[in-house]
């Protein structure tokens, strides 16, 4: 994610300089030699040397990018000072990539080597809106749209003009259509160019071919018309085709402004996110004073307030305060999220009615929302199959063109009727001009491009393209239990208490004797006791027996809390119980026992509660077609209990990370498409075994680097909208695809003029440049559908349909 823009212009080798307000004249300020930003040396932890020089830095990405190229940095001031006014137009670090070839990177601007469009920044800025080529292409039109009209009209109804000579009509076509040609064409010709140094043929070759063709021809044939044979000669002159190639200029130019235009908007959704940020961070000094600063000053451990109705500026936790944070614009939900003291918020996100103070955790490139943008446009810059497919097309597309181009000029020119090469010429260049493959070119780039935004606003991360073509085939779905299915934390389930004994007597015994134990069950035990407002008495004597549970003294009785194993040890009979805690047990649930003074009083039964959001997406997917099947390492008995709670169709319990790569190959060997859906560290090689894999937001960063899809909120229903996402991405791809075929098989045969012997019409040049220019902006417009896909619904009332018959 791009920084905020700093100020530029400094000297990168003047270290010293005045004091900004509120600041020491003891602790001059530093000047940051690679964004120019000013810096105070005492409190940057971001320093390096060089050269015998000290030099200090905003951030870690700064001090990065000065160490991957010092010399860059501490040039002439005049070198510096022109890095510095490059850093105006793209911030430090940009890399330029092809938006339909993104292996293509480098650090300046300019043209794909192989299908010669621009390359564009890979991450788009909020504060760099104008594009430098739309600017371009937007004045080399405008300021010659005149002359290809007049260069037009003198082609069409010049003959109607008896004071007009037509010798100098042709002259007169010949001032006019050169600056056309020669200038606002140019960039078509250094593309052309390209294209045949590096032996790729692309749109830009039939493009420059076909009008180099006509105007070239029109020149040799103004300048030195004895040269040509009486064959070529019409109304008193030979044939000229300047409006031909004037024209296809100016349409070319229309296409491309028009395509760049609609191309912006593919990038909408990052630049979206980018917004979401705040552009300053209220920090809370040592001191206690506070002070608004840039979010680029903010580091990790420092503390900041976020008053009522602020954004939380970075990820952090929760130091002070109490408040609701609404962070539907990163995860699609819609009901604000309680945060309290040692609870993480997410930088972005709406802060409610509450004050908090948050110590700062993630900033820069590290914040969620920064990870979801790099997602995001990874996404949108890689290559679906689909897309690889088209480009070798392309390629052998654009060579047979040319072939078929060379053909129809000789046919026509040995075989057609008068003037026969005025024909051949015509229609060859038409071939060129209305065969350009650009439709074809944009027709999976543009439709992942909008795909991955619209996905990333439901909440829904794709890494690449090939996941998004996958998922819509998927037919087998594996889910990890924990962290996936469950919550991932254990609660308070039930308590049980045997005769002479009440409930919440044995839950305030256990939760008094757990108040000693770390364990994840005894908190939930503690939470539960203070949630019921029931008061606990000291510990005394508190041991903890590894596996078994924990003893200890309260209130005067020896009390025992743990397994089954840990009351046989002890002597204590269990059998009272058994039928109730078994049952507890299927469905689930960890039971303990509570013996006091070695007779058994209850049993408190803790379970990892299932997600409110698991069973009406298991019920979706399988009213989807997919059949689910869980992996966990959890025992058979709780295995079996979640699974018979949530309808799921093959378990398998006590599977280790392993187990679980062998169960996504032997389901896989068996000709199913098996996407992997985990949080976990031991999830990790599944997911990248599955043909999907789908890791939750809330897991660990192991699992999401491992996956290719990430559910931002960690819940399931997120499969159905990627799968809804998936397949309509898919859909728009073949339909552009089919649409681009199509055009070039009836455009091609039409333009070469195999129609007229029959009746049929011919094309002109300047109806197949318009026509080529319509099929990439009808492409481009197809795929920004996308932006509007319907996603399924997945509240109570779509699990409920899901359900029925």
């Amino acid at each position: 994610m791009n920084a905020p823009s700093h100020s530029h212009g400094h000297d990168p080798h003047r270290h010293d300089s005045a004091p900004a307000a509120g600041t020491s004249a003891a602790t001059p300020l530093a000047t940051d030699p690679v964004c120019g930003m000013q810096v105070d040396p005492a409190r940057t932890p971001h320093h390096a040397a060089h050269a015998g020089h000290d030099y200090h830095f905003c951030a870690a990405r700064c001090r990065e990018r000065f160490l991957a190229a010092p010399e860059k940095y501490v040039a002439a001031p005049g070198a510096a000072a022109a890095a510095a006014a490059d850093q105006v137009a793209a911030p430090a670090g940009t890399i330029y990539t092809c938006p339909m070839h993104p292996q293509i990177r480098q650090d300046h601007p300019g043209t794909c080597p192989i299908c010669g469009m621009a390359l564009e920044p890979e991450l788009p800025s909020l504060e760099d809106e104008d594009n430098p080529e739309l600017r371009d292409f937007s004045r080399r039109f405008w300021w010659t749209l005149p002359l290809t009209a007049v260069v037009l009209v003198l082609a069409m109804f010049g003959q109607r003009l008896p004071w007009l000579p037509i010798g100098t009509r042709t002259w007169l076509e010949l001032l006019l259509a050169t600056p056309m040609v020669l200038w606002a064409g140019a960039p078509f010709f250094v593309r052309w160019r390209q294209s045949l140094h590096n032996r790729s043929p692309n749109m830009w070759t039939l493009i420059g071919t076909g009008v180099a063709a006509a105007y070239g021809y029109s020149v040799v044939a103004t300048l030195a018309p004895d040269l040509f044979p009486a064959s070529f000669h019409e109304h008193g002159r030979v044939g000229v085709y300047f409006e031909a190639a004037a024209v296809i200029v100016s349409l070319t130019l229309l296409g491309q402004l028009l395509e760049l235009r609609a191309r912006s908007k593919t990038s909408a959704a990052i630049k979206g996110l980018l917004g979401l940020s705040p552009k300053t961070a209220r920090r809370i000094e040592a001191d206690g004073s506070e002070e608004d600063i840039p979010l680029a000053h903010v580091h990790v451990g420092d503390r900041l307030r976020v008053r009522p109705g602020e954004k939380v500026p970075v990820d952090g936790d929760v130091v002070e305060g109490r408040s609701s944070v609404d962070e539907a614009m990163l995860t699609g939900e819609p009901m604000p999220v309680a945060k309290t003291v040692g609870d993480t918020v997410i930088g972005a996100t709406m802060n409610g009615t509450g004050a908090l103070v948050i110590r700062a955790t993630r900033v820069g490139a590290d914040t969620v929302l920064a990870q979801i943008v790099q997602l995001v446009a990874q996404a949108q810059r890689s290559r679906a199959p689909m897309q690889r497919m088209a480009d070798q097309v392309a390629y052998w597309f654009v060579l047979a063109v040319l072939a078929v181009a060379v053909a129809t000029f000789f046919a026509w020119g040995l075989f057609g009727p008068e003037p026969s090469w005025t024909y051949a010429v015509l229609n060859a260049v038409s071939v060129l001009i209305i065969a350009c493959p650009c439709a074809l070119g944009l027709a999976t780039p543009m439709s992942i491009m909008v795909a991955s935004g619209r996905a990333a606003q439901a909440g829904v991360l794709f890494r690449d393209a090939e996941a998004i073509e996958r998922l819509r085939g998927i037919d087998t779905l594996i889910v990890d239990k924990t962290g996936t299915l469950t919550a991932g934390h254990p609660a308070f389930a039930a308590v049980l208490a045997t005769e002479g004994h009440d409930e919440s007597d044995v839950l305030r015994l256990a939760a008094s004797l757990d108040q000693g134990s770390e364990h994840p069950l005894a908190e939930a035990i503690v939470a539960e006791a203070r949630r019921r407002g029931l008061a606990l008495d000291p510990v005394a004597e508190f041991d903890s027996v590894t596996g078994l549970g924990v003893r200890g003294r309260v209130g005067g009785h020896m009390l025992a809390l743990g397994n089954t194993a840990l009351m046989a040890e002890i002597g204590v009979d269990v059998g009272s119980l058994h039928a109730a805690t078994e049952h507890l047990r299927q469905q689930g649930a960890s039971v303990m026992h509570l013996a006091v003074d070695g007779r058994l009083a209850g049993a408190i039964a803790v379970a990892d509660p299932i997600k409110p959001t698991a069973r009406p997406a298991l019920d979706a997917l399988h009213a989807a077609g997919l059949r689910i099947v869980m992996a966990t390492g959890d025992g058979p008995t709780t295995a079996h209990g979640v699974a018979r709670t949530l309808g799921i169709d093959e378990v398998h319990g006590e599977v280790r990370p392993q187990d679980k790569v062998a169960l996504v190959r032997r389901l896989q060997s068996e000709g199913h498409r098996v996407a992997m859906a985990g949080d976990g560290i031991n999830d990790a090689p599944a997911l990248a075994a599955a043909d999907v894999g789908i890791a939750m937001g809330t897991g660990t960063d192991i699992a999401m680097s491992s996956a290719q899809v990430t559910l931002v909120k960690g819940d399931l229903r997120g499969i159905l909208r990627a799968r809804a996402i998936s397949q309509a991405t898919v859909a728009n791809m073949k339909q552009n695809l089919g649409f681009a075929f199509l055009y070039n098989a009836a455009g091609v045969p039409l333009a070469a003029g195999v129609l007229y012997p029959l009746g049929g019409p011919l094309l002109s040049p300047m109806i197949a440049a318009l026509a080529m220019s319509l099929s990439s902006v009808s492409v481009v417009g197809n795929a920004l559908r996308l932006s509007r896909t319907p996603l399924p619904e997945t509240g109570p009332a779509a699990a409920a349909a899901a359900r029925s018959p």
